[in-house]
């Protein structure tokens, strides 16, 4: 059996770019939500589609595993379709073990819209209910990256919990999807608590701690008091941060938190669709490799970078070489700041 080093487990989509002009965003005073408005009832006319197979946040951090040099596998479902086959035919050019991924008769592959106004996207999203289980064949992974599953996935979440027992030595990373952020922290308190490292943006570490707190240290303590040994939350175009008291990671130096800014675009960004996905599996890439939290927080924004200049999640992701080629180069301001 092959040897793993880096296993996604997570639903699997395709996704379908849909390119506006005709339309505008309105933005709420009293919050900071806005809105992608079109004309109500009315025919609105679109630029263009551009269909990309096999994506998703464990998809694509499976992907990113695998140009980075790990040996990459995805566990996931797909339909007896052809848009399973081509998410299939996708991955294995990629080099990402596709032996744990099931083919359910009767199903459909996941597919989701992505309206793409500007360089940003609102995604209509539909997860099927997949049957959802560990292959028994599975060997153990050195790292596990656990994200997006839909909402019947409980079961199966408790399932990975008892398998994550039976193996201590393997490192989780968890980056909750909307349905497990939904499911609340109860319900999945021990894959928090069994988490090496934990990824959410600042808004979503808002909801799960039912909280209107903007200090981001204190999101990220709050967030370490969950369970995980590592905090990690990112803040869009203003940056990403870590924290932890204590871990291998930090070679067991107690409290610490650090920035990372964003590293400069080349261009303006094409589209933003992937560029969280591109941080936090980086982060836990560079992690699997033996990098302290440092050097793995100055790895993350460097594919988010390369992701947001393509269409889609996957095309930017990056080589190793390529990746440390652009660290080499980084700007005298690309610097890791403790807070």
């Amino acid at each position: 059996m092959q040897k793993i080093d880096f296993l996604a487990i997570g639903d699997l989509v395709i996704d379908a770019f849909i390119k506006l002009r005709d339309a505008h965003v309105h933005c709420k005073i009293d919050t900071n939500a806005c809105e992608l408005c079109v004309r109500f009832g009315d025919k609105v006319p679109f630029e263009s589609v551009e269909v990309v197979p096999a994506v998703g946040n464990s998809p694509n951090a499976s992907v990113a595993a695998a140009r980075l040099g790990l040996k990459s596998a995805l566990l996931a479902s797909v339909g007896d379709d052809q848009n399973g086959r081509d998410c299939l035919e996708s991955l294995k050019k990629d080099k990402v073990n596709t032996k744990f991924i099931r083919i359910e008769k009767g199903k459909p592959t996941n597919y989701h819209y992505v309206l793409w106004y500007e360089a940003e996207r609102t995604i209509l999203i539909k997860h099927t209910e997949f049957n959802y289980h560990l292959p028994k064949d599975l060997p153990e992974p050195a790292w596990i990256y656990l994200s997006s599953l839909a909402s019947n996935a409980l079961p199966f979440q408790i399932e990975i919990e008892e398998y994550l027992k039976e193996h201590p030595n393997i490192k989780l990373a968890f980056q909750p999807g909307t349905f497990q952020i939904e499911q609340g922290y109860d319900r999945l308190k021990n894959l928090y608590k069994r988490a090496e490292v934990f990824f959410c943006n600042k808004e979503e570490s808002q909801r799960i701690l039912n909280t209107k707190e903007n200090d981001i240290k204190i999101l990220l303590q709050k967030i370490r008091e969950l369970g995980p040994k590592i905090a990690v939350i990112t803040d869009g175009p203003a940056g990403a941060y870590a924290y932890t008291e204590g871990s291998e990671y930090n070679r067991g130096n107690g409290k610490e938190a650090w920035y990372t800014p964003m590293y400069p675009d080349p261009a303006p960004p094409v589209d933003r669709t992937g560029a969280g996905d591109a941080f936090s599996s980086t982060f836990t890439i560079a992690l699997a490799y033996g990098k302290m939290i440092p050097e793995a927080l100055s790895w993350g924004p460097i594919n988010s970078m390369s992701v947001v200049q393509y269409v889609g999640a996957q095309k930017g992701l990056l080589s190793r070489e390529k990746l440390e080629e652009y660290l080499k180069n980084a700007p005298e301001n690309y610097m890791i700041k403790s807070i």
